[in-house]
């Protein structure tokens, strides 16, 4: 095996409750406007033909209970609250029936983005990468397995502000089921254990600022949060 010419960073990984392994992160991919509400309160409209992506760097995932600082490069820094999914088993081009077979685990997750380089990119037609695949943003707490938390229904999926109630919605209100993402999202990747699906945030969005302490939850999972420090 070849030296390398620095050494390589630790490796980003979630705690599963109930073991002492944890849940290694090779990629994040994002579904866009899962929830129609949260889809008009930013101008647009769901796809209901197929869902739709991006995605953010493993390197810039973090866990939760954490101080990360307010990032640089924007004035408009927004809290997504997101139900996050791993993966347990190797599935292309599944079936329904595979696609949920390959689901290990269950948590919460922030998908923080610069919304205005979002707005940017959208603005120009350009990609979303500055708005998105931020340093940081991708908030990831400790990991429930599916069987555990069992069949996905009306879960309360909230998120609040110093307190304040910001997001409050339920599982039920996802256009895409999670099963759903992963036999459509598997038609174009091989997916395999490492990878991490965050399912889309419901309405309820909005700013926060250096010094906020964002706090969020769902049903049957372990809670998350977040603290702003000032900028580097």
């Amino acid at each position: 095996m070849s030296d390398y010419l620095f050494e390589l960073p630790e490796i980003f990984s979630i705690p599963v409750l109930g073991l002492s392994a944890r849940y290694p992160v090779r990629r994040i991919f994002c579904v866009g406007r899962n929830y129609a509400a949260h889809a008009a309160e930013m101008g647009g409209e769901v796809d209901r033909e197929a869902p739709w992506y991006f995605t953010k760097s493993a390197a810039h995932a973090v866990g939760s209970d954490t101080v990360r600082p307010y990032p640089p490069g924007t004035q408009n820094y927004h809290h997504e609250m997101e139900l996050a999914f791993a993966i347990g088993t190797p599935v292309f081009r599944a079936s329904p029936v595979q696609a949920a077979e390959a689901i290990y685990a269950y948590g919460c997750g922030l998908d923080m983005t610069r919304r205005d380089r979002q707005q940017d990119g959208k603005d120009h037609r350009r990609p979303w990468s500055l708005g998105k695949d931020v340093e940081d943003a991708a908030v990831l707490a400790p990991m429930t397995r599916a069987g555990d938390f069992g069949p996905i229904r009306d879960q309360r999926i909230h998120l609040e502000v110093n307190g304040e109630i910001r997001q409050d919605a339920t599982l039920a209100e996802m256009v895409w089921s999670c099963e759903e993402v992963v036999a459509h999202l598997s038609q174009f990747y091989h997916l395999a254990p490492g990878d991490v699906i965050l399912s889309g945030t419901p309405a309820g969005v909005g700013p926060v600022q250096a010094g906020d302490r964002i706090t969020g939850g769902i049903d049957g999972l372990e809670p998350i949060s977040l603290e702003l420090s000032a900028a580097e």
